[in-house]
């Protein structure tokens, strides 16, 4: 087992392991921490506690120390240089006549870093606007293509349900999202709909989609054929939620509903329903 603790370096980012040490870390302090890019500085998101070896990338690196007011102030002067450094670039990408749309300008705590993010739609020969950086900033430049998932996670926005991004507010990480997922909530399947401000399936999908796929697997498929007091019908339509289920009786073409329940009462599925 190996103590750990969780740092984010921006908000909503992913979650990153390090050793604490002989450091005494409280959750919501702020550290400054070695990563593979060099030294940096984030937020204690997951207090002190022990993990086993197989969930941790190793070998761990370490936490440094606590985060002073000198090294808070070091990344406001970071943010406002990136903020300068994003107008040069956007400069220079017109004079390159570069297809592709900066995003976003990071500085690394150090300084030993810029990394400039944007997105294109194919690839880029950026080596001459890099040589004009790094001649600008005398540092060394790193151009990383991003997604439109990661850019709407960075700019932030509003849903289409009214709320800030969740991507951009509380979700570390992407997680596949399919069509499938839509069509087995009995959502429109209008693009429009189900997509959010980066054009791909909206991430909320994915919420849901456990509890609906375990109410599918009690349910009767559509067009099942079964006999119910009423006669025989087949179903065309469901409510997995609240487990409901409509047969169209086939004798009077009327439509009623039943719970899952009542159907198994009777002994009214004569076909395998709970698969």
């Amino acid at each position: 087992m190996h103590r750990v603790v969780g740092v984010r370096f921006k908000k909503a980012g992913k979650i990153y392991y390090f050793s604490p040490g002989e450091i005494d870390i409280e959750e919501g302090e702020y550290v400054i921490v070695e990563t593979a890019r060099g030294i940096e500085f984030g937020k204690v998101v997951i207090g002190v506690k022990e993990v086993h070896e197989n969930d941790v990338v190793m070998p761990l690196k370490s936490v440094l120390r606590i985060a002073t007011e000198k090294d808070k102030l070091i990344v406001t002067e970071n943010r406002e240089e990136a903020q300068k450094a994003f107008e040069v670039c956007i400069e220079k990408i017109a004079i390159h006549e570069l297809d592709m749309k900066l995003v976003d300008v990071e500085y690394t705590f150090d300084r030993n870093k810029i990394l400039f993010y944007f997105t294109a739609d194919g690839r880029i020969d950026f080596r001459e606007l890099v040589k004009d950086l790094a001649s600008i900033f005398r540092t060394r430049i790193e151009l990383r293509q991003i997604g439109v998932r990661d850019e709407a996670k960075m700019l932030g926005g509003i849903g289409p349900c009214g709320r800030m991004l969740c991507c951009s507010t509380f979700l570390g990480d992407f997680e596949p999202v399919s069509i499938k997922m839509a069509k087995d909530q009995n959502l429109s399947l209008n693009p429009t709909k189900i997509s959010g401000l980066c054009g791909r399936l909206m991430c909320c999908l994915k919420y849901e989609n456990d509890l609906y796929e375990t109410a599918k697997k009690d349910l009767p498929d559509i067009n099942q054929e079964m006999k119910t007091s009423y006669g025989r019908g087949k179903v065309v339509g469901l409510n997995m939620l609240e487990r409901l289920v409509q047969i169209e009786i086939f004798e009077s073409n009327r439509v009623i509903e039943f719970t899952l329940d009542e159907l198994i009462e009777e002994g009214a599925i004569t076909t395998e329903a709970t698969k």
